[in-house]
């Protein structure tokens, strides 16, 4: 399996592409960084031999104005040397700016508003999203980079009185996990000790992820 490089944080559109053209079989998955274990976990699981995965900075996950325009870039770069390629990306954030994208670009994309919810399952997440809405959800890779996606983003790590600020009004913190690591889990109880909530673990494998790359298999 071959496995692109991530693109870089500057990345700018210097093409206009329309839908993949290059007749050679194989799928490209154009993801989040922070889904890369996740894919490949799921490609070396199914033998999903024809599928190439390329990430973009996981970063994007606290500047979603930029995965619009670095997917379009990235569609561009790749759309002749795949017969598909397929965004592994929700809305995350972007306004609906995404998914227009994708259909100017003639891709297709996962499903759902973002992550947290096709890990839990789309039809599951909007059944349980109104009892929940006090929930500050974390999954394995947000456990495993906290500090550098929560914590420091946020200013924590200089003004920690800021917490209950952000804070004070969830409950509890869901820790969807993909993975039965009794270490991420002590991490993640951790986690919602220094943000001041409740935990909640609750096993979801990989959801809604594996049902969609599974349909390009």
């Amino acid at each position: 399996m071959k496995t692109p490089s991530p693109l870089p944080d500057d990345t700018t559109l210097t093409t206009t592409g329309l839908a993949p053209t290059g007749d050679t079989g194989r799928v490209l998955l154009l993801a989040c960084g922070a889904l890369a274990r996740e894919i490949l976990d799921l490609i070396k699981l199914n033998q999903w031999s024809h599928m190439d995965l390329t990430c973009l900075p996981a970063i994007y996950h606290v500047q979603p104005e930029k995965i619009a325009p670095a997917v379009r870039e990235a569609v561009a770069k790749h759309r002749n040397t795949h017969s598909q390629i397929f965004v592994v990306y929700a809305d995350c954030g972007t306004g609906g700016q995404l998914e227009q994208t994708c259909q100017e670009l003639g891709v297709e994309m996962i499903a759902g508003p973002h992550c947290y919810s096709f890990f839990e399952g789309n039809t599951r997440f909007a059944e349980i999203a109104e009892d929940e809405f006090t929930a500050f959800y974390l999954t394995d890779f947000l456990v495993r980079q906290f500090d550098a996606f929560v914590i420091k983003p946020m200013g924590l790590d200089r003004h920690p009185e800021l917490r209950d600020m952000y804070f004070g009004n969830y409950e509890k913190l869901v820790y969807q996990a993909q993975t039965d690591d009794p270490e991420l889990t002590e991490k993640a109880k951790d986690c919602a000790d220094r943000l001041g909530l409740a935990f909640e673990r609750r096993y979801t494998g990989y959801g809604d992820l594996e049902v969609a790359l599974r349909s390009k298999s």
